[in-house]
C-alpha cells in the first residue's frame, strides 16, 4: 500500500515541508490511504466529478481539467486564469447535488472537498454508497486530517490547519493521474509565493485581525474565524493576532464580544452566496459603517478593513493568495515592521 504523508510546516518560523518528490512514474494498480479509506486505482481516471472548489481548481492547476465531466457545490467564479476551460465543464448545482445526479455523470472517481458531502453523514451520498457501483471516491485531507466532522456543519479541527494538507491533496492527486513532476512544481510555486509573502509583510507587532465570513442578519452574531483554520494560518505565519480565541473553526460571535477585542483590520469574505442577508459583503460593510458602536472601531475609522474571496478562507491553493493579499493590507495599512 503507497501511503502518502508529510511534515507539518512550522507555522511563522519562516520554514516550509519540502515537495515531495516522485522519481518515478506511477506503477498500477496504485493504492492510497484516503481519510480512513483505502483506494485503488487500476490506471488514472478519465471521468471526475468535483464536489468544491478546492479539489476543482487544483485539478485545473495540474492541468488536468480535460478529465473533469461535472461539477457542484461553488461560492464563486473559478479563479479566472481557469475562466475559458471551466466554462466547458457542465455544473450539476452551486449547492450539493443529489446522488443520482452525481452517478448519471458516469465518474471513475469523485472528488469532494468537504467530507459532509460524501463521509457518514453523506449529504450527497456515502462513500460505501459510491463503492457499490465501482466508483471510487477521494475526499480531500484538509477537511479530515486531524478534524472530528461526525457531528456535521464545519465540524473541528483538532489541529491547526497548515498548507501541507493541501499539499498531500496536490501530490495524491499527481500520483493518482501520474502526473508527478507538475504536482512537485506546483508545490514549489505555493511554497515560494507564501515564502516571499511573509518576507514582505511577517510583523511582530502582533496585529489583531478578525476575519468575518458571513451573518444570518447582518447586524446579528457574526460567524468568525477561530482558531485552526485557514485564516488563523494566514495570522500565525505572518505574525498577526486573531482577535478570536475559541477552538472552534467558525464559531458565532456577537458584536458585542468583537468591540470588546478591537480588531485594528477586519477581513470580509467575499462571495456570491445569498443564503442569508448576512451573505452580502455589501450589507456587511454598510453595516460596519454605519452601525452607532461599530462604527466606533478603529479599524473602521482608519478604513483598515477589506474583501478577501471566501475561497481563500477555505483550506485550498487559493489560501496562499489570501496570505498574500493580508500582507500587501498589512503594509498598506502601516502596520509591518
Amino acid at each position: 500500500m503507497l501511503k502518502l504523508s508529510f511534515p507539518l510546516a512550522l507555522a511563522g518560523a519562516g520554514f516550509f515541508a519540502a515537495a515531495p518528490a516522485y522519481a518515478q512514474s506511477t506503477t498500477y494498480p496504485l493504492t492510497l490511504e484516503n481519510c480512513g479509506m483505502e483506494i485503488t486505482f487500476d490506471a488514472a481516471p478519465t471521468q471526475i466529478v468535483s464536489l468544491g472548489q478546492a479539489m476543482h481548481e487544483i485539478m485545473f492547476s495540474l492541468g488536468l481539467q480535460d478529465r473533469i465531466t461535472a461539477t457542484a457545490v461553488w461560492l464563486g467564479p473559478v479563479l479566472e486564469e481557469f475562466e475559458e476551460a471551466n466554462a466547458a465543464i457542465p455544473m450539476i448545482s452551486m449547492e450539493s447535488p443529489s446522488f443520482e445526479s452525481v452517478v448519471a455523470e458516469a465518474p471513475q472517481l469523485v472528488l469532494s472537498e468537504f467530507e459532509w458531502h460524501i463521509g457518514a453523514l453523506g449529504a450527497v451520498g456515502t462513500r460505501e454508497q459510491f463503492a457499490e457501483l465501482g466508483i471510487p471516491t477521494y475526499i480531500a485531507p484538509m477537511d479530515c486530517v486531524a478534524k472530528d466532522n461526525s457531528a456535521g456543519g464545519n465540524g473541528m479541527r483538532l489541529e491547526m490547519f497548515t498548507m501541507d494538507l493541501v499539499y498531500q491533496a496536490i501530490a495524491d492527486l499527481a500520483a493518482i493521474f501520474d502526473v508527478q513532476d507538475r504536482g512537485t512544481a506546483l508545490i514549489a510555486e505555493l511554497q515560494t509565493r507564501e515564502a516571499a509573502a511573509v518576507e514582505s509583510a511577517a510583523s511582530e507587532t502582533d496585529v489583531p485581525v478578525l476575519f468575518w465570513f458571513n451573518s444570518q442578519e447582518v447586524d446579528g452574531d457574526a460567524s468568525v474565524a477561530g482558531r485552526n483554520g485557514a485564516p488563523h494560518y494566514m495570522l500565525e505565519v505572518l505574525g498577526a493576532r486573531n482577535v478570536i480565541e475559541s477552538d472552534e473553526e467558525w464559531p458565532w460571535v456577537s458584536w458585542e464580544t468583537i468591540v470588546r477585542a478591537d480588531p485594528a483590520v477586519i477581513v470580509l469574505a467575499d462571495m456570491e452566496r445569498r443564503f442569508n442577508p448576512g451573505d452580502d459583503p455589501a450589507a456587511r460593510i454598510e453595516f460596519l459603517e454605519n452601525d452607532p458602536v461599530v462604527s466606533q472601531l478603529d479599524a473602521v475609522q482608519q478604513g483598515h478593513y477589506f474583501l478577501m474571496r471566501a475561497e481563500a478562507m477555505n483550506p485550498s491553493i487559493r489560501t496562499i493568495g489570501g496570505i498574500e493579499q493580508l500582507a500587501t493590507h498589512i503594509v498598506e495599512y502601516g502596520l509591518a515592521n
